[in-house]
């Protein structure tokens, strides 16, 4: 099969042998997830639905950072309203990349933080590099995670860990990250995407539709009461944007200072 690319404004898109690779391209911003970023990742995964030659999909972000979280900048100005409409986005990508029919391989270098980490998670491996960096810290900006990071970690890594990462927005390294059964495995950074490789390729000798029966049954009996609870994470999440402290807590975020919370 020969290499086929697409051309996107957030996302870099080739394939290869039945390698699918998304490559996430927002460099000045450190890969953080917007709106348009989500776009092309929702056009890709169309892309490969649609593709039956494709067979395993890698995510990957740079060398320093594989997704620093949500884009602040878009969110700062958020009603309930938007903020809802921007969860709900997040959640019927990241549901699509969960109950994808091939396998999802997230290949992390660096900081995989808020959104970021929410992506990996909807992935069903997790490489990680020996830099990597794993947490929500949405808590310190008035919110909560909004794109199923409330519902997905706990049910990876138990619920009293799950806690403490979320309502702290403690941040783990990669060998804490292992232990905890977040990441499927740990490599030095420039083996990363050497890794992910040498997986993808030992999946693409399985059987597909073998594979795709496994993942959908694995979910299924794992996540069963999943939607409603992405539901009410969605709801609380959009909430968040009706406070005082999430407009304190971006402002603080862009003047790189600590907030002072107000509880209101």
């Amino acid at each position: 099969m020969k290499e086929a690319r697409v051309e996107f404004e957030n996302i870099l898109y080739s394939e290869d042998g039945g390698i699918v690779t998304i490559t996430l391209n927002r460099p000045k911003a450190y890969n953080a997830l917007n709106t348009r970023l989500n776009k092309d990742l929702e056009e890709a995964l169309n892309i490969i639905e649609g593709n039956p030659d494709a067979r395993v999909l890698i995510i990957q972000g740079s060398e320093k950072v594989f997704a620093a979280g949500a884009d602040v900048a878009e969110l700062m100005e958020a009603d309930p309203c938007g903020a809802y409409d921007n969860c709900g986005l997040a959640h019927r990508i990241f549901r699509r990349l969960e109950n994808l029919r091939i396998p999802v391989i997230a290949a992390i270098c660096g900081p995989a933080l808020g959104g970021g980490l929410e992506l990996a998670l909807s992935c069903d491996f997790r490489i990680g590099g020996e830099n990597a960096v794993f947490g929500l810290p949405e808590i310190t900006l008035g919110i909560i995670p909004g794109a199923g990071g409330t519902q997905r970690l706990a049910k990876l890594i138990g619920l009293s860990r799950a806690k403490e990462m979320i309502f702290l927005g403690k941040k783990i390294k990669s060998d804490q990250a292992l232990d905890y059964g977040l990441i499927t495995g740990k490599v030095p950074d420039a083996e990363v995407m050497g890794a992910a490789r040498e997986l993808a390729e030992e999946l693409c000798k399985l059987s597909a539709p073998a594979l795709a029966r496994a993942k959908e049954s694995v979910n299924f009996g794992f996540y069963s009461g999943l939607d409603s609870g992405l539901e009410f994470e969605k709801r609380n999440f959009s909430m968040a944007f009706a406070t005082e402290d999430q407009k304190e807590g971006m402002k603080a975020f862009f003047e790189r200072r600590k907030p002072v919370f107000t509880n209101k």
